[in-house]
């Protein structure tokens, strides 16, 4: 049992995790191991994203602390929760796949919170969200799609002068 400072110090952390964050997402990682949880905080590393096991109640209380109108307490199971400073694509992606890999062991995706615009996001937004492609590939396939009549148009080009020649 932790003590009153024990649990200041918590609130505390917690806040100031939530400051620096724009994005929570929350998980269930009942049955998951904790090699499996090292190697998603050492992926989530990457993308300045820090996971965090506190307790429920304390981390209300650090949401109420930061103005934040969201109950963690409304998830019933062992919660851990992912702070980012990222858009929420960014992210989810990689929770997602490690979801994919890990949810026959109990790991499970419960949600996120838009910290900027107030808004929750559901599991199965999230798992959407999660299998988008990254922004750069998207952006490459809309550059592909926008050459693709120019290409086409200048190959008719092509042909046509070919044609012109051989007469």
């Amino acid at each position: 049992m932790k003590t009153k400072q024990q649990k200041n110090e918590a609130v505390k952390e917690a806040q100031k995790l939530v400051e620096e964050s724009q994005n929570l997402f929350f998980v269930d990682f009942t049955g998951t191991g904790v090699e499996d949880m090292k190697a998603l905080r050492r992926t989530l590393r990457g993308l300045d994203a820090k996971t965090k096991v506190i307790k429920k109640k304390l981390l209300r209380v650090a949401l109420e602390k930061n103005k934040v109108d969201f109950n963690p307490e409304q998830f019933n199971e062992q919660l851990a929760t992912i702070f980012s400073p990222r858009d929420i694509s960014d992210v989810a992606s990689p929770i997602y796949k490690f979801y994919k890999e890990k949810e026959k062991k109990g790991f499970k995706m419960l949600g996120a919170y838009d910290l900027a615009n107030k808004t929750f996001f559901d599991e199965a937004m999230i798992k959407r969200i999660g299998q988008l492609p990254s922004r750069e590939i998207l952006l490459s396939q809309l550059l592909g799609m926008l050459q693709a009549p120019m290409k086409m148009f200048l190959y008719v080009l092509d042909q046509k002068s070919k044609m012109v020649e051989n007469k």
